[in-house]
This record gives C-alpha cells, structure tokens and sequence, in this order.
C-alpha cells in the first residue's frame, strides 16, 4: 500500500455516528471542498514521514471535535497547523474550515514535545475517525470494539507500509490496542484530565530530556 492508495482507503470507511474528516463534509463548519484536502493533507503527510525515516508512532486513542475532526491530523489541531510543514517537510496542509483558528490543548502539549525531538514521529490514533454521541456531532465518545475492528487492517497496514517499530501509546487505551502490531510499545500518560505533568514526564523519560513546555503557534492562520 502507498500513502495515496492508504488515503483513498480511509475514505471509503462510513460508520453511522462516526466523522470520517477524509470523506464527511460538516455542513457547519467545512469549506466545500474540506474532506479533499484532508486526504491531500494524510497522503503528504504519510510521504513526509516516510523521507524522513521517522520508525515511531504515537498513538492517542481517536480524533476530537476541536482538533482532528477539523484537520484530520491526529493529536493537531488548526493553531498548530502553521508548524506542520516545519516538523514534516513537503506535507500540504491547510485549513479546511470556515471562521477562526480552533485550539485544543491536548494538541498543544504534544507539539510542545515535539520541538524537542531530533525526528518527530507519525501521530496517530487507534480509530482515526471522530465518534461521537447520536445526533450530536459536537461530542466526544470512546469508539466501540465493532468500530475499531472496522480500522484494524488499515493499522496494521500502516505500520507495515512505513516499517513502524516502536509506537508510544498516548494513554492505556492505545497501549493495550497497540501490542499486536510486534513493535516495541512504551506508554506515557495521556496530557488530559490532569495528566500533563506526568505526560511531560513520561516523554522526557522516553527521551532523555530535561524540561517539555508547551507552545503555540508562533503565528495566525490568515483565512
């Protein structure tokens, strides 16, 4: 599988309560052409991971209303678009969205690690989808194990495609779902409902780093 042939595959995945950013349009929020453009934002960015030789995932553990759903990036959310092609050169990426920048502040914590790293990793999610609460598309939810069988080969083929051999689970949800790839799998905390000085911990111990602060961007998105 390539980077195109993996984009146009996730788009083809329709789950009733489900927000698939690589073929759903937001009749509330997107532009009109939004779900093309997170497919072109998915395969540069796979493109980008592979020239770089980056061997790591990190893993969360499905995208948010305020962050992924609107980019379809994982653990990113529009403040911090601005970096993307920085941290991962040739990725084409842009804002999909109508109306101001979105922030979302587990998004921050993890950009504010990965300005200390040498090779950033793939960011990723063990269902790369938004499920939320019926009839409430602005929710979160945990995905069900009937959705995430829905993804599995899908993983697995991304890890084989970009010879993936240490995911960092972000959180116990991903570490547990991430050990039947066969890569070495190391769990930090996930940065949410209190968890950012141990998610900062967690990194720097994985690391060898002294200090993680967090940033934003160091510019507006102009739209």
């Amino acid at each position: 599988m390539t980077p195109a042939s993996f984009a146009q595959a996730m788009a083809t995945i329709r789950l009733p309560n489900v927000f698939n950013p690589y073929a759903d349009q937001c009749d509330v929020h997107d532009r009109a052409n939004a779900p093309a453009l997170r497919r072109r934002a998915l395969r540069t960015y796979l493109e980008a991971i592979m020239a770089l030789g980056s061997e790591t995932i990190w893993m969360g553990r499905d995208l948010g209303y305020r962050g992924g759903r609107r980019t379809g990036l994982a653990l990113t959310d529009e403040a911090h678009l601005p970096l993307f092609s920085r941290f991962y050169p040739g990725t084409d990426v842009t804002k999909t969205t109508r109306g101001e920048v979105v922030a979302e502040r587990t998004a921050a914590e993890i950009w504010g690690a990965l300005s200390q790293l040498d090779i950033p990793p793939l960011l990723w999610n063990v269902f790369p989808f938004h499920p939320h609460e019926p009839d409430q598309p602005f929710t979160n939810r945990k995905f069900t194990s009937k959705e995430r069988c829905t993804v599995d080969e899908l993983n697995s083929e991304l890890v084989q495609m970009l010879h993936i051999d240490r995911i960092i689970a972000i959180g116990q949800d991903a570490a547990g779902y991430a050990t039947q790839f066969g890569a070495r799998v190391e769990c930090v905390r996930h940065p949410s409902y209190g968890g950012t000085t141990e998610f900062r911990a967690g990194v720097c111990r994985l690391y060898n780093l002294t200090k993680i602060t967090p940033r934003l961007a160091s510019q507006p998105l102009l739209f």
